[in-house]
């Protein structure tokens, strides 16, 4: 990409100061010819480069001339402007500081490369939001970001999973945005917990202040969660025979995934789904009704069969 060549160019002269075209040609891994093309190109956007011949000629930046970007290559500006979610700035309330940030990193630009800085948004966006969810009420989040930043201890009113209601006071190492869903790293009665943050129905910020281990790694700590729980949610393996018309709605349901993980019986495909119980297995798989046949274990089709009488049996009444 010549934008990202011309970039390059750029910082090499401001980084070591006069080059030969020959060097810059090998650095860049094109030709000499090609190098004062580009100086040519830089010219006319009004970037003062020179190029002198002679012994002690080669190319130069006025001496006045610097950039705000020093340091940067063509690839590092390309990948700021791809880190780009608008959802996050928007729930964290940065979406107006953030779009000045991003304009002041424009203007911060040479002129040739703003219009590669506003092509590379234009071809990529991040939706952080899961399919078929509703944004969930986060009334506290700025208020536990606050706590995160500040480092200050949180009194929250809490529903658990179970749907009880618990008070805690906690400190917050950091926040997680997963599938759309907020998340604070918190420290409690010596153990650390996920703490969801929609689920926070009251939230005092207080004077205590604590400290956050220097040794702490939010994304390790985050990653080892996420893959304990999975395995928790693996307990309990369920064979199904997938009937041809029942692809599209098992796709919907568990993925696209799903896909890999079929053996071809010469009639149907079977496939091994892992739930935590049966209980959560049967949730899932009653809506397939007859796409899928349960292979095993016997007792989940029983299960099943008692389940769907019990349907009928409320709703003949």
């Amino acid at each position: 990409m010549r934008a990202s060549r011309l970039l390059s160019l750029l910082m090499l002269l401001q980084t070591n100061g006069r080059m030969t075209a020959q060097e810059l040609a090998e650095q860049l891994e094109v030709s000499p010819r090609t190098i004062y093309r580009d100086m040519d190109a830089l010219s006319a956007a009004g970037v003062p480069v020179y190029a002198e011949r002679g012994p002690h000629g080669g190319c130069d930046l006025l001496d006045h001339y610097r950039t705000t970007l020093t340091g940067l290559t063509a690839a590092e500006v390309e990948a700021l402007f791809m880190m780009v979610i608008p959802s996050v700035w928007d729930d964290l309330g940065l979406k107006q500081t953030a779009e000045a940030a991003r304009l002041k990193l424009t203007a911060s630009l040479p002129t040739p490369f703003q219009a590669e800085a506003q092509r590379v948004q234009q071809l990529l966006y991040l939706d952080a939001a899961g399919w078929f969810q509703p944004p969930e009420p986060t009334p506290y989040l700025e208020l536990v970001q606050q706590a995160v930043w500040e480092q200050r201890r949180l009194r929250i009113t809490y529903r658990l999973a179970s749907g009880e209601w618990v008070k805690r006071l906690i400190s917050p190492y950091g926040l997680v945005g997963k599938g759309g869903i907020w998340y604070t790293v918190a420290k409690s009665g010596g153990h650390l917990w996920s703490c969801r943050i929609s689920r926070i129905q009251e939230a005092d910020l207080t004077d205590i202040h604590f400290e956050r281990p220097a040794d702490f790694d939010l994304g390790a700590h985050w990653r080892e969660q996420v893959s304990q729980f999975e395995e928790q949610q693996k307990q309990y393996t369920v064979s199904l025979r997938v009937q041809p018309h029942g692809w599209p709605d098992v796709v919907q349901l568990f993925g696209e995934g799903v896909y890999y993980l079929s053996v071809n019986d010469a009639k149907h495909d079977i496939i091994q789904l892992h739930f935590p119980n049966a209980e959560s297995a049967c949730l899932h798989l009653l809506g397939l009704s007859t796409s899928i046949e349960i292979v095993e274990p016997f007792q989940l089709r029983k299960r099943l069969c008692e389940i769907a009488q019990q349907v009928i049996t409320h709703y003949s009444t």
